[in-house]
């Protein structure tokens, strides 16, 4: 044997990949059981590369890489050693998504022998993970006990055969009773804990968004024909790339055409379409050459940090999946959906969502955030939602059952018995609770001191309003009109924006639609407007701060919401004012716009209400004038709370740190009351604390009487608010407060159930 000092041999020349993978093919075409075929494959692979060892590593589970099968280490470690994922070197290889090739293993960078497996003896060493779109499912070795530096065709060509052994394992090959049941993917069940995006609770059958595609050839029997496959599906997607292009809704430029640009550009970037083909030539099928390089930009990707170039390599990933869809004849997402449909995907755009629409029960979604567009949709459309849901879109497969509980951010994939008989009661104890508060529709918020409360609905869509008589709202307290801009690719012209408010208002029969104006900027971002690169979005050019520096899209709005009335009342809102001269300089444009109406003989509304969100602390400390001129006030308890506390409500670790019924924020919001109690100046709250029983209910105890939510959640807070005293309920604040309380929601939820209330 070779000493550890001595330079390594002349590097030579291993076995052709393809000539691997034709051997590999036959091994698989063999009769056996998924052991005898992972036992045939090291021994295969051991003699092809001239190696003493060769070793194949799957993943037990998120933290565990088990052996299960080698040629050359001792057969009684089989099933018996393990490594933590960053482990020795196998450990490393499934920990960075990157092999390692070494002619002195013992002293490469975190090495570790296993004492069961015998490998102390062996010198040189090679692994590559076994990955799957950037999956990792295990680690495939070669060893040999003279000192030895794998060639780079070789280290390609045992990345090709770990390609293939992902595949086949994504298909069961190796799936065996005892031990190798660790090898079933998307068999056993999953739990993961996301974060809540919409509240409500599901139990359904996955539909993804994006279909996953598995190819059931992997190896290519003739790599010319895979070649021509490949040619063939990057020229359909090329034109499809181009009719996009010249469609009029991206005529012109903004955001969504340079998207489409970049699209364009990759699509026919010569190293990108070079390096898929050179995986065609080493013997892989056009599918899996596409994966390949799929998979090693979502590698490249967890490594990069900058978001620039990360939002690119996405581009890249978004187009191989495009690319996997041309291959594999997918033509885009289909809508026979099931009648229990839940939709998984990697993350969704807003209009994508609304195409499926109320069909679904779900959403769960592996990336997004609680503000995303998505979001909003999901929200309007009353669909539980869970988003930031790891590994979601790589376990789910279509048919799965999966239960969502968007209460508590939980998602169950194909769950144990007792888990899906828990969730079914908790599903029916809802569906109990729907029931109660379908029979208080057409009674008013009204406390059993006779203290009455309006409780009106948020909306977004038209395809909320049909909620608006049956959820027991009084009206809409926030129309989100920025909705009906970001699902579409262009600008609504000043006459489509008339007539959809005009049937908004239509659909709501009478009763009031307060309309706030857009509330864009930040991450939402008009079809012809550049996304702004801005520290912190949330606090930066978004709103009215826009809309006053873009005078002709707000004048349009303005113009289309009094067209839109067609002379009946009519409510408009401001968002995101921060001082007096923001709602003088909006409310002159709003009056400019109704004399130039007046004049051109257009019916005006015969009343008109022009009030602002208070969603900065600043306008709490507005001069009295503003309270005098403001018609109305819509406290927007998000944002509101948000900048109270300094806690971004994107960023999970602080959003939820601070509590909304702490006795320092229910006093500055107290204050809000007072001085619009002062100056005769209608208020109402919005936001998610609205929509929650218990916040609702103090926030009517400390003097607000009209509250805007979701629709679903009128009835849950109707029935408290029919339950209680309000007297009683701000007496046991006014007591908390006394005895120093940081909070009152523990003496208020403990008053609660001591009375009985339907918490």
């Amino acid at each position: 044997m070779t000493g550890w000092g001595d330079p390594p041999a002349p590097a030579r020349r291993g076995v052709d990949s393809r000539v691997l993978l034709k051997r590999l093919a036959q091994v698989m075409a063999e009769p056996g059981t998924g052991q005898e075929r992972l036992d045939r494959i090291v021994s295969m692979i051991a003699a092809s590369m001239e190696t003493e060892v060769c070793s194949i590593y799957l993943r037990r589970d998120e933290k565990t890489l088990e052996l299960c099968a080698t040629q050359g280490l001792r057969a009684d470690a089989v099933h018996v050693s393990r490594l933590r994922i960053g482990q020795g070197l196998v450990g490393r290889i499934a920990e960075e998504v990157q092999p390692i090739n070494t002619a002195d293993a013992p002293r490469e960078k975190g090495f570790r022998y296993l004492k069961e497996t015998g490998e102390e003896v062996y010198s040189s060493f090679l692994g590559v993970p076994i990955q799957r779109l950037g999956e990792v499912i295990g680690v495939l070795v070669v060893q040999t006990r003279d000192p030895r530096l794998f060639t780079e065709d070789e280290v390609h060509g045992l990345e090709v055969v770990a390609m293939v052994l992902a595949e086949m394992t994504e298909l069961g090959a190796f799936v065996d009773s005892g031990a190798l049941e660790m090898a079933a993917l998307h068999r056993r069940p999953f739990h993961v804990r996301g974060v809540s995006g919409q509240e409500g609770v599901a139990m359904g059958t996955v539909v993804r968004h994006e279909p996953a595609i598995v190819a059931h050839a992997p190896v290519a029997e003739d790599p010319e024909a895979e070649r021509a496959r490949l040619h063939r599906a990057i020229e359909a997607m090329r034109r499809e790339i181009d009719l996009m292009l010249e469609d009029d809704l991206v005529q012109g430029k903004g955001e969504h055409r340079e998207v489409l640009e970049t699209y364009r550009l990759f699509a026919h970037d010569k190293g990108w379409l070079r390096r898929m083909e050179a995986n065609i030539d080493r013997g892989l099928s056009a599918i899996l050459a596409v994966e390949k390089e799929q998979s090693e930009t979502r590698a490249r990707m967890e490594r990069i940090q900058d978001p620039y170039l990360r939002e690119k390599l996405h581009d890249l990933d978004d187009l191989a999946n495009r690319l996997l869809r041309h291959l594999a004849g997918e033509d885009g997402t289909s809508r026979d959906l099931p009648p229990d449909a839940i939709l998984v995907a990697r993350n969704i755009g807003p209009a994508e969502l609304l195409d499926y629409g109320r069909a679904l029960k779900g959403v769960v979604l592996e990336e997004g955030s609680v503000g995303s567009h998505a979001a909003v949709v999901a929200r309007a459309l009353a669909i539980p939602l869970v988003i930031q849901a790891p590994r979601i879109t790589r376990e789910a497969q279509n048919g799965d059952r999966i239960l969502v509980d968007g209460d508590t951010g939980q998602v169950h994939l194909r769950p144990e018995e007792s888990v899906a008989q828990a969730f079914a009661e908790k599903l029916a104890m809802r569906e109990q609770a729907q029931e109660a508060y379908a029979a208080l529709r057409d009674l008013p918020a009204e406390t059993r001191d006779g203290v009455r409360v309006s409780l009106m609905m948020n909306a977004g869509l038209l395809a909320d309003l049909p909620s608006l008589p049956s959820c027991g709202a009084e009206g809409v307290g926030l129309y989100r009109t920025e909705l009906q801009f970001l699902v579409r690719s262009r600008v609504p012209r000043r006459g489509d924006q008339a007539r959809f408010y005009s049937r908004v208002l239509d659909a709501a029969r009478g009763k009031k639609v307060v309309f706030r104006t857009l509330d864009i900027g930040s991450d939402k971002v008009l079809p012809n407007m550049k996304r702004q690169d801005e520290p912190n979005p949330a606090m930066g050019w978004r709103a009215i701060r826009l809309g006053l520096d873009r005078r002709g899209v707000m004048r349009m709005q303005v113009q289309a919401l009094l067209r839109g009335a067609a002379g009946r009342p009519l409510s408009i809102m401001f968002p995101f004012i921060a001082q007096i001269d923001e709602f003088e300089r909006a409310r002159e444009l709003v009056e400019r716009e109704v004399a130039a109406e007046r004049a051109l003989g257009h019916a005006v509304p015969e009343r008109l209400e022009i009030g602002a969100m208070l969603e900065t602390p600043s306008l709490a400390f507005a001069p009295d004038r503003f309270f005098r001129m403001t018609d109305f006030i819509s406290i927007g308890g998000n944002d509101l709370k948000q900048f109270f506390f300094a806690a971004d409500r994107e960023n999970e670790r602080v959003r939820r740190r601070y509590d909304s019924l702490s006795v320092s924020y229910l006093t500055f919001i107290e204050q809000i009351v007072a001085r619009c109690a002062e100056h005769g100046t209608p208020l109402s709250f919005c936001g998610e604390d609205a929509g929650r029983p218990v916040e609702a209910l103090a926030l009517a105890a400390i003097g607000l009487r009209a509250l805007s939510m979701r629709p679903a959640s009128i009835g849950p807070v109707k029935l408290l608010i029919r339950s209680v005293s309000l007297a009683d309920a701000r007496a046991v604040i006014a007591e908390a407060r006394r005895r120093g309380a940081d909070s009152v929601r523990h003496p208020l939820t403990a008053w609660l159930r001591e009375t009985g209330a339907p918490l």
